[in-house]
């Protein structure tokens, strides 16, 4: 009871989520948008005292594990679900229905996955990842009007419980390979036996499940069904918290307990890799939805990020972590943007974004940049995350993964730049009006773009965190 304190950031997010449980049914109909703005100023507060607790370490109860690489993830989650918040508050009173229960469940889904980032064993690891999946099903198919939303929903139920026991199934042969769930032991006993038939299965069902959650190639199925008919300020809670979360649980497993297995799994990791980044960017090319666009745009990002775990390196964990905070503010603000487009046209559909730089000049310059940061384009942020991801593979000898991944990044240039050619140099639509976008998410878009433009030039501060935190996974 005496490290209680160290699961202060965890008590105060879970306590958060109850009460806005409670608020939503005490809480009259025709005031419920203050609901929103509860939840906002709550994950505010929350993210503070998180930012004032970035140096704490400890282990509570000896498989709870706080410290700094646990605290920089919370902090990205926070700073996604506070984003989704802004995103969210026209959009769901449209619905007109259940807000106490939405935000309740984004703060619950925050909840798994500080869970995940912090699990330093297996059954915590596992009761956070279904807090998480479990909220998320729910939010997909919130819009119960919307067909697409129940499909949407219907298929991340059946695809996630499916990827949930192949990852259960992997828990349980490293448990009765190595006789224990700490992560630690585990590794300590990988490292005296060695690889096992037993312990080599149990891995690669554990990569098998994460990479379903990262939506890697080929376990990427669910994630464009999804994206599409999920409401999007979901989908873009999706599309970055959940998988920064599934990294941080992945770096943990695989650093922490399989390290020994290295040798084995870092050719796998390497596959992963190749076939995520070329068929994610290549399939972005001939899609017409845009919300479809991002999740194959979503699905190359995540094999960027697995070059950080190719390299196993300090520099490729650092760079995994720096390019997960900069991917949370460039993705959000392009679905920012994209929420307040649906919120006043009603489509999703790229051809209907001719001309929007002249209807709405923030919603399009919004977009523009932040899928220049997404393709690496200096100086936005984005340039500087995939140039250390780029660094960490060339340091350990890969350098053609180097080069198909800047080949690759040079086609979701020309997929972005499509997107744009419709803002900028389509036609107006005859009787279309200027659109109507609200304060709290225009300053939410301004402040993403403001933070990609800032880390793009100066991110030293960031880079710094992040590089230290990651040493924890190389300290003898």
């Amino acid at each position: 009871m005496a490290d209680l304190h160290l699961l202060a950031v965890e008590i105060m997010v879970a306590v958060f989520g109850l009460g806005l449980l409670v608020l939503g049914l005490l809480v009259p109909r025709s005031d419920r948008r203050g609901i929103g703005y509860v939840t906002a100023a709550g994950l505010a507060g929350i993210m503070v005292i998180t930012f004032a607790m970035r140096e704490l370490s400890g282990v509570f109860m000896g498989g709870y594990i706080i410290d700094p690489f646990s605290n920089y993830f919370k902090l990205a989650f926070l700073v996604a679900a506070l984003l989704t918040v802004f995103c969210s508050f026209d959009y769901i009173e449209k619905m007109g229905f259940n807000q106490g229960e939405y935000y309740a469940l984004l703060v619950f889904a925050t909840l798994g996955m500080m869970l995940l980032a912090s699990s330093g064993e297996l059954i915590s690891l596992y009761l956070g990842l279904e807090l998480m999946t479990i909220t998320f099903c729910i939010l997909a198919g919130f819009h119960l009007r919307d067909p697409k939303s129940g499909e949407a929903g219907v298929k991340y139920i059946l695809l996630g419980a499916m990827s949930s026991a192949i990852l259960l199934y992997g828990l349980s042969l490293v448990y009765g390979a190595t006789g224990t769930v700490v992560i630690a032991e585990i590794g300590q006993v990988a490292a005296a036996s060695g690889s096992t038939p037993a312990l080599t299965l149990g891995m690669i069902f554990l990569l098998a499940g994460f990479a379903f959650k990262i939506a890697a190639v080929p376990f990427h199925m669910w994630s464009p069904d999804v994206y599409e008919g999920a409401p999007t300020p979901v989908t873009a809670y999706l599309s970055v918290a959940s998988k920064a979360a599934a990294f941080a649980a992945l770096i943990r497993v695989f650093f922490g307990a399989l390290a020994e297995l290295h040798s084995i799994w870092v050719q796998l990791f390497i596959a992963l890799a190749v076939l995520t980044i070329i068929l994610g960017n290549l399939v972005a090319i001939p899609q017409s939805n845009i919300k479809r666009l991002m999740a194959y745009s979503s699905i190359s990002q995540a094999g960027y990020l697995l070059l950080g775990i190719v390299s196993y390196s300090v520099l490729g964990i650092g760079a995994v972590m720096y390019y997960c905070l900069i991917y949370v503010f460039g993705n959000m603000c392009v679905f920012m943007a994209v929420t307040a487009f649906y919120n006043n046209a009603g489509s999703d559909e790229i051809r209907d974004y001719t001309g929007l730089s002249r209807r709405s000049p923030l919603l399009a310059a919004a977009i523009l940049f932040a899928m220049l940061s997404l393709a690496g384009i200096p100086p936005m942020a984005g340039f500087v995350a995939k140039l250390y991801l780029f660094m960490s593979v060339i340091s350990q000898g890969y350098i053609w993964l180097a080069l198909i991944a800047v080949l690759m990044s040079m086609v979701s240039v020309y997929y972005y730049l499509m997107v744009a050619k419709s803002m900028y140099l389509g036609a107006v639509p005859e009787g279309s009006k200027p659109l109507q976008i609200s304060p709290g998410l225009k300053v939410a878009i301004l402040a993403s773009l403001l933070i990609l433009f800032v880390l793009g030039i100066y991110p030293d501060d960031l880079t710094n965190f992040a590089m230290n935190s990651a040493v924890t996974f190389f300290m003898p």
